[in-house]
């Protein structure tokens, strides 16, 4: 089955944040309950033609804030040429060597040989994918601890939009959703190809909301993460789920 549309019926919720009275939670029951998963190295074709091994890290983890850049610094430099591919080229005399400025001015990881300089390739005697992933699993840490902030988030997507209420009170939503095309912008159009509108990775046995608890929870806090669980749970019970993803497998019938 081709990419499904971007367009298609959700089930949203919201919620008051449990710790915070200024703020509301409104969260993507559809994409949170869906049975996506990522397909790196099992199936992904990349979002640039020709480069699936790269899978989204073709291109360099733009920084959230100067706190995202210096974790990430601080990680790579725990990263040894053992474990890394592209150490010699991303430490030069005991420097590193790993950080460039795009067209806007925004700071993001180098693009070193087509992708992410902190991408190993197929065939590194040290393993492929993520050198910063790989650090994390091998101290015991969680990814979201070493990796860029865009790159453990995605793909879940957080926004903010500040609400004038009818009483004229204001309240800050923040949205949890899908980061799907339109996440990337206009050249998100372009992708070669995308994950989370693709049957392909729709296969997991938990959904997201569960596979991804650790990351939800930075992004929500423990509180924020219990109440959404507790939505999530209530609409997986439904017998016939409003909107459930249409990326996902078809329910068998009655």
């Amino acid at each position: 089955m081709p990419e499904v549309s971007l367009d298609f019926p959700r089930a949203w919720v919201e919620f008051p944040d449990p710790e915070n009275d200024e703020q509301v939670y409104r969260c993507d029951l559809t994409w949170l309950c869906s049975r996506w998963q990522c397909i790196w190295g099992s199936g992904c074709q990349g979002i640039r033609p020709g480069r699936a091994d790269d899978g989204c890290c073709t291109l360099g983890a733009h920084f959230s804030d100067p706190d995202d850049e210096k974790r990430v610094k601080a990680a790579a430099k725990r990263l040894t040429p053992e474990s890394w591919q592209f150490h010699a080229e991303g430490v030069r005399r005991g420097r590193l060597n790993v950080i460039e400025v795009d067209e806007d001015g925004d700071r993001q990881t180098r693009v070193h040989e087509g992708a992410c300089i902190f991408l190993n390739r197929p065939g590194f005697a040290g393993g492929a994918g993520c050198a910063l992933h790989g650090l994390a699993l091998r101290e015991g840490r969680h990814p979201l601890e070493t990796k860029p902030d865009v790159c453990w988030q995605l793909p879940i997507r957080r926004t903010y939009d500040w609400v004038e209420r009818p009483d004229d009170s204001k309240v800050l939503v923040i949205s949890i959703g899908e980061y799907d095309r339109r996440g990337w912008g206009p050249g998100g159009h372009d992708l070669n190809w995308w994950c989370t509108g693709n049957t392909e990775a729709h296969t997991a046995f938990e959904p997201v909301f569960v596979s991804y608890r650790p990351e939800l929870v930075e992004l929500m806090g423990q509180a924020g993460y219990d109440a959404l669980a507790e939505q999530c749970e209530a609409y997986l019970a439904a017998r016939r789920p409003v909107a459930p993803h249409p990326a996902d497998p078809a329910e068998p019938e009655d």
